[in-house]
């Protein structure tokens, strides 16, 4: 199914939001409700939320327009511009009067972010160090705020008419949500990932190149889309550093520096990758030109066919040539991370060294300290083995004073058996007499009847 590019009443329609919401709903939501965040709180708030659904699921498509600096759409970042209001025009419904009251507000939640505020800022979005400040502000600057307000000094926020509203909230903001779905994407996708030095090392081209296309479903991040994702995975997330135009994912809380090494490699990366493509594109030309050949033979344009076969010989050289390079460059790619990972697994041993020594320097386990404590063992097991004996002894004692002998209560023992298997005998016999007499006796017509046989068979079986 081939995604719409643009908006329109049929593709809105198709939003999560517009499918499940009716037209008098829709006319509810589209108009201006500026003046309802303090009559009306509920409703405003729901009126919001329903726009911040909406307005992610609009700049995930691509539905904005060629907005990017590259000539393509955003699709984490929201265009806010008065244009925006007509392209979200509703047939039967009208334009939504109230997108900029909406924004201003979606921006106070942090539910969006102003552009250059979040690629300049280095305080985390989540960071709760503004939270005294605000508080402060709100015990502090509410009641002097109200005060101007009275004197006409300074306009509330309700004053300001729609138009009013968009001069102050016109521009670029990061859409949060559709960052963190984004970089959660990518965090699923690397998982497992990383395993020499060479595929946690990318340059900015390479990184868009990677992962561009599969962060969100059908569509193609803007270099503006990956630079804010790339802030966020290096800010928020720790996931990545970037220093220039290498970006490197970090694999351990100390590996936050790129270093010579991690630039070297990643040199070698991009000349194997641009190698391959070089490749590639000798390959396709030798086959056209094999193809070429071909047909001019079969037109019987022989000087056609030789000029393209002399081309195809220089090709082939060429190829040869590019082939022993990228074999060469691999190889070396491969030994300088061979390299990177003994120098990694030295640091381990390190580590586990001198952690083994910590704890074999620990005074419990000195030897003196070990004699001592196994020598105290074994006299706390003679110890008890002593009481164990005493306290046996004690309780045969017992036994020959109580005037207790083993052989009666055996004897007693054999009868209670023997008793016991009676019993079970006697009750076995009941059973099969029970079962006889409860069997009937079917005589034959014209066969003697002995009326006293069955009662006699009884008895001598019982």
């Amino acid at each position: 199914m081939v995604l719409p590019t643009t908006m329109s009443s049929p593709a809105l329609s198709a939003l999560p939001t517009y499918s499940s919401t009716s037209k008098s709903r829709l006319q509810s939501l589209y108009s201006d409700i500026h003046r309802q965040k303090y009559s009306n709180p509920s409703s405003f708030h729901t009126h919001v939320e329903w726009w911040h659904g909406t307005l992610k699921d609009v700049t995930s498509r691509g539905w904005q327009g060629s907005n990017g600096s590259d000539g393509t759409s955003n699709k984490l970042i929201l265009g806010a511009r008065r244009a925006l209001v007509d392209k979200l025009r509703y047939e039967g419904v009208g334009k939504p009067l109230g997108l900029g009251t909406t924004i201003a507000e979606m921006r106070r939640n942090n539910d969006i972010i102003p552009l250059s505020l979040f690629l300049t800022s280095q305080q985390s979005v989540y960071d709760p160090g503004w939270l005294p400040y605000r508080i402060a502000s709100f015990v502090v600057g509410k009641p002097l705020w109200w005060a101007m307000q009275q004197l006409d000094i300074v306009r509330s926020e309700d004053s300001y008419t729609e138009a009013e509203m968009w001069k102050k909230i016109e521009g670029d903001y990061v859409m949060l949500g559709l960052v963190v779905q984004a970089a959660d994407t990518l965090e699923t996708m690397r998982d497992g990932v990383g395993l020499s030095p060479a595929d946690n090392l990318y340059t900015f081209e390479d990184f868009r190149r990677e992962f561009g296309a599969k962060i969100l479903p059908g569509v193609v991040l803007s270099e503006i889309d990956i630079k804010v994702l790339i802030k966020f995975l290096e800010r928020e997330r720790r996931m990545v550093v970037q220093n220039g135009d290498v970006i490197k994912f970090v694999t351990a809380s100390d590996d936050r520096e790129i270093t010579a090494v991690d630039r070297g490699i990643l040199q070698l990366k991009t000349a194997v990758r641009n190698l391959r493509e070089q490749v590639d594109s000798i390959q396709n030309k030798i086959d056209q030109t094999t193809s070429n050949i071909s047909n001019a033979l079969r037109q019987q344009r022989k000087s056609i066919a030789l000029a393209e076969l002399r081309f195809k010989k220089h090709l082939d050289d060429l190829l040869s040539k590019r082939l022993g390079s990228l074999h060469n460059i691999e190889s070396t790619l491969i030994s300088v991370e061979t390299a990177a990972g003994d120098v990694e697994i030295m640091k381990t041993y390190e580590s586990s060294t001198a952690t083994l020594k910590a704890i074999l320097s620990h005074p419990s386990l000195q030897r003196n300290k070990i004699e001592e404590t196994m020598d105290a063992l074994a006299a706390s097991t003679a110890d008890a083995r002593e009481i164990d004996n005493a306290i046996r002894m004690g309780e045969d004692m017992a036994a020959i004073d109580a005037g207790i002998d083993d052989t009666e209560l055996e004897a007693e023992l054999n009868a209670l058996v023997e008793e016991a298997e009676k019993e079970s005998a006697a009750a076995a016999e009941q059973a099969v007499v029970e079962k006889l007499q409860g069997i009937e006796v079917h005589v034959p017509e014209g066969a003697p009847v002995q009326v006293e046989a069955a009662p006699r068979r009884t008895a001598e079986a019982a």
